[in-house]
This record gives structure tokens, C-alpha cells and sequence, in this order.
């Protein structure tokens, strides 16, 4: 039975959570995998951290904030809590943002240092990413790092997992914890600050939302510079007793399903477009030991669940609900709950409240505060801006039913002005996919000077005509104004590494294509 939210599980701080996870599940316990195969007890993990920790803190000040430029792997969640150990701040550098927004965040979290690997440089070719950084940064790879510590620095390392408590730096669960950067889908990314409180929050909310089982496997191909791939793919199941297997990146199609049955995983985490082709490489043993399947980022659609219940029984998709700035989840989804359409059940110790948006009949803006909800947004000199009053607008117009399940009827800037009336962007494209399933849909809207604005829908589908999803919609009795008028063809629809829509990218098409000013 999960056990009850306490506001006591959020005041202490990561590191030294990690401490009482040992101590209460067992220190040899089997806690941390990667693609290496060498997993990691409690024991293994703290010593390990400690190792790094120090040899980082050699070339860093304390309190100093220090750029991770990691996939999701052993050496990445080693990385987090070696900062941790020694008062570093970790700023989660995404590599897949692009350039010009890779500058702008390590600029934001005034970053001097950032550590990676020359093994992942090397098979990710980001060499251009490394040579942008060093026009500002120290670039420090901990291939180097690890090959300088001798039996001296071990044998400290021993010592300091002996006593980790008089070892580790002191510091408060108000502290920073992380500084992350939002997705960027409609524009530049901003940089969050989560505490050590804030993410122990979510932590023990999730784990009194959802009943977790120690014996349970997770699965996280998502990255950990993404919030739900560092709090719900790494920190959530170590934190609580559960193996957890890191892969670098959820694109490998068909050595994930592979992967997942040869670790026996129980749990896996990824987005509807994931989970989508994976479904479709596997074979029908792949994924038979999962007890369930967490989505997040985007919607799941309806093919998903069919498909999956079609190729691999009874193994619910459980639609989740998030902000980096809320740590990140809001709501999710129960194994044994499962309401396909909405994003699940609000965690406990989150208030909510919800404003009517102008224009806009059904639900209204959500607005979340709660112990998970960040510090603040980093400005352009570096301070903090807390959220007023401790509540966070998440942009999303929402439906809540009395027992507090979420329905997303789209985000306020993702509705369009046609003709007097508020469209739904979210609804153009769930007409889309419901006529069109095995396809990809993105729609923007763009100026029109005779209605306001117009549709333009953005598809995978190389046959889609308008005709057709004008006929769709009449089937349906939706509106006409919900029906793009134009229609841009594509190869694929551009996602973020976190595996949102790029809606930037997306506009960028429709410019190329004349359509958009």
C-alpha cells in the first residue's frame, strides 16, 4: 500500500536521502545499472560519488554551480550526487537544444565548468556542442577525472562512505538541488532552480500516489537533463528501493525493446512517440515483464493504447502530467486506475486553482502551488524570481473532476483567434490523428487578415488532403473552424530531446513554405 504524503519527506536533501535509502533498504543492495552491465549497490553509488565528488571539487568552488553534459547512465546519476556531495550545484546542459540555446544556459546559470565524456562526445558527434562551450567554459571529462584517482584517493573515498554524514558537505534542504532548463517548444528555454526540498517533495509524493514495489525494475531511456528523466527515471526509484536501468537515449528502436526484456524491467518510462515504435519493432516477449508503461511530455493517443493492449495484453499506459517547474510531476496516472484521456490524479500536497480564460467555454487555466514547485526562474543577471505567492501558472487550460483527475484541453498560447472564436490548437490536431493514426501532426496557427488567424496543419501523413479532414470533422460534428485550411507535408515532425513537438522548428517549415509571417 503506498504510504501517506509527509511534509517531513521533503526537509532533508539529496544526497543525504540517498544515505537513509541505504541504510533502509539494505547498503549492498542492487540499486543503479547501465548499458555496462555493472550494477551499483547503495554502497557502490556512495563511495563512487564520493571518489568523483572530490575530484571535482578540486577544480570547483563550493556552492559553484557545475554544467552536466551527461546521457542518462551510472556516470551521470554518480556525477549528480558527487556534486552533491561536496556543495556543487548540477546545471543540467541539454545537448539536444541546439547551439544558440546551449550558450544562452550555461550564460544563465553562470557556468564556468562542465563535465561530460569523451566516450559520449565521440558517439554522439558533438564536437561542434564542445566547441561552442569552450568559448566560455572549462570543458572537464571524466574519463580524465576517473583515470587520476589513485589507491590514496580510494582509500579516502572508503573512509568518507565509512562516516558520510561528517564527510559530505552540509547543506539545507532549501538549497538549490538542480538548475534545469524547460523544453523550449514554443521558444528560448528558461532556466529553473529546484531545491533539495522541491524534488524530495515530488519524490515522496509520487511514492504515496502510486504504490511502489522494491522488487519492480525501472526503465528510463529518457535524459536526465529533462526533469522527468532526472526525478522520475533516476531519482524516484533509487531513492525508493527500486532498481533502476539507465539507457542514453530512447531513438535506439530496436535495441530498447531487446533491452528492456533482457533486464526483466517492470516499469518503463517514455513518451507516446517512443513507446509508439517500439510497440511496433518488438517482438511479442519484449515486453511481457512490464507491469505498466509511464508516458509523459506529450499526449498518448488512443492507437497507442490499442496497440499495445493488440501486441502485448493487458499492460496500461499510464498518461502522466508535469512541469520542470513543478520538479516535475502534477498528476499521473494509477496502475490500478487508469482513465485513458486524462493525465491522472493530482499528487497529494499540491493546491490547485483554476481561472476561467476569456473566449475559452470549456475548463480553465491552471494554476499549481505545493512543496514540489520550484525555487525560481533564473533571470538574464542570474537572480532568482520566486513564483508569487508560491503558485506556478502552467499555461495549460485543464478540466478537473471532483476527485481531482486532470483532462488537458490545451494550452492558452496553443489556442487561436478565428473569427471571433477561441480555437483549440490541441483539438486541430487530435482530428488529425484520429483520422490519420499512424502519423505525426503538428498545427500552428498564423495571421489571416480577413479571420484573425488561420490553421496550418503540419503531417507526416504524405496523402493527407483537406477534403478528407473536413469530412472527418462533420462525422464528428466539430466544428469547421477546428480544421487547418492548409496543409505542409513532412518527412517527420521535429521533437525536442525531451520528445515534446518542436513547435519552433514546426514554424520554421511553415516559413520555408511561404505560410507563415
Amino acid at each position: 500500500m503506498a504510504r501517506a504524503f509527509s511534509i517531513a519527506d521533503t526537509r532533508s536533501t539529496l544526497f543525504d536521502a540517498l544515505l537513509d535509502a541505504a541504510k533502509r533498504f539494505g547498503a549492498n543492495r542492487a540499486i543503479l545499472e547501465d548499458q555496462e552491465r555493472n550494477p551499483l549497490s547503495y554502497t557502490d553509488l556512495i563511495r563512487a560519488s564520493f571518489a568523483l565528488g572530490r575530484k571535482i571539487a578540486g577544480i570547483t568552488a563550493p556552492g559553484e554551480t557545475v554544467g552536466v553534459l551527461m546521457p542518462s547512465s551510472s556516470a551521470g546519476v554518480v556525477t549528480v550526487f558527487g556534486l552533491h556531495a561536496f556543495g556543487r550545484i548540477p546545471a543540467m546542459l541539454n545537448f539536444s537544444a541546439g547551439l544558440r540555446n546551449l550558450r544562452a544556459a550555461v550564460k544563465l546559470a553562470g557556468v564556468k565548468r562542465v563535465l561530460t565524456s569523451h566516450r559520449f562526445i565521440e558517439q554522439g558527434k558533438l564536437h561542434d556542442l564542445i566547441d561552442a562551450l569552450e568559448e566560455r567554459c572549462e570543458i572537464t571529462y571524466l574519463e580524465d577525472l576517473r583515470a587520476s584517482i589513485g589507491t590514496a584517493d580510494r582509500l579516502r573515498a572508503l573512509a568518507d562512505s565509512l562516516l558520510p554524514r561528517q564527510a559530505r558537505a552540509k547543506l539545507k534542504p532549501d538549497d538549490p538541488g538542480v538548475i534545469l532548463f524547460t523544453s523550449g517548444s514554443f521558444g528560448a528555454p528558461r532556466g529553473v532552480v529546484l531545491s533539495h526540498a522541491n524534488i524530495l517533495a515530488n519524490v515522496a509524493q509520487a511514492a504515496a500516489h502510486i504504490d511502489l514495489d522494491t522488487n519492480w525494475i525501472w526503465f528510463n531511456p529518457l535524459p536526465i537533463f529533462h526533469c522527468f528523466g532526472l526525478t522520475g527515471g533516476a531519482l524516484l526509484p533509487i531513492l525508493n528501493g527500486l532498481r533502476t536501468f539507465q539507457y542514453p537515449s530512447p531513438l535506439h528502436t530496436k535495441i530498447i525493446p531487446t533491452l528492456v526484456r533482457d533486464t526483466k524491467a517492470s516499469v518503463l518510462l517514455a513518451t507516446d512517440t517512443f513507446i509508439n515504435q517500439y510497440a511496433r519493432v518488438a517482438d511479442p516477449g519484449d515486453l511481457s515483464s512490464l507491469q505498466f508503461i509511464v508516458c509523459g511530455a506529450e499526449k498518448v493517443r488512443d492507437e497507442t493504447h490499442h496497440l499495445i493492449a493488440e501486441r502485448f495484453g493487458p499492460i496500461p499506459v499510464l498518461e502522466g502530467y508535469g512541469a520542470t517547474e513543478a520538479s516535475p510531476i502534477i498528476a499521473v496516472n494509477k496502475p490500478n486506475d487508469n482513465r485513458p484521456g486524462t493525465v491522472g490524479g493530482l499528487l497529494p500536497g499540491i493546491e490547485t486553482r483554476i481561472e476561467k480564460v476569456p473566449g475559452i467555454d470549456r475548463g480553465g487555466r491552471l494554476y499549481v502551488r505545493g512543496p514540489n514547485i520550484m525555487t525560481g526562474y533564473l533571470d538574464a543577471g542570474g537572480v532568482l524570481e520566486p513564483p508569487e505567492d508560491g503558485w506556478h501558472d502552467t499555461g495549460d487550460v485543464v478540466e478537473m473532476s471532483e476527485d481531482k483527475w486532470i483532462t488537458i484541453l490545451g494550452r492558452v498560447k496553443r489556442f487561436a483567434k478565428i473569427g471571433g472564436e477561441m480555437v483549440s490548437l490541441t483539438a486541430a490536431e487530435d482530428l488529425a490523428t484520429g483520422l490519420w493514426p499512424d502519423a505525426r501532426h503538428a498545427v500552428i496557427a498564423i495571421p489571416d487578415g480577413k479571420k484573425g488567424e488561420r490553421l496550418i496543419l503540419v503531417t507526416s501523413r504524405q496523402d493527407a488532403e483537406v477534403p478528407k479532414l473536413v469530412g472527418h470533422a462533420k462525422s464528428l460534428g466539430a466544428s469547421e473552424l477546428t480544421v487547418p485550411r492548409r496543409i505542409v507535408k513532412a518527412t517527420e515532425i521535429p521533437v525536442l530531446g525531451s520528445g515534446k513537438t518542436d513547435y519552433v522548428a514546426v514554424q520554421r517549415m511553415a516559413e520555408a513554405e511561404g505560410l507563415a509571417a
